[in-house]
């Protein structure tokens, strides 16, 4: 079964940048999709944002 959510230590992990860095990706997600606090990301939001290809995105996070 393919993720849906993405979370920071995935970002650190696509970008290899630090977590805190994917920390502040999630939350600039979230204000551009208009997201509560409580929602969750989206990988198709991550990579929509960032520019990258969904399916290597989750070829790394396998």
């Amino acid at each position: 079964m393919e993720r849906v959510c993405i979370y920071p230590k995935d970002v650190q992990i696509v970008t290899g940048k630090s977590e805190r860095w994917g920390r502040d990706v999630i939350r600039k997600i979230k204000t551009k999709f208009r997201k509560e606090d409580h929602q969750l990301v989206t990988v198709e939001e991550f990579c929509l944002y960032m520019g990258l290809q969904k399916e290597s995105v989750t070829k790394t996070l396998r």
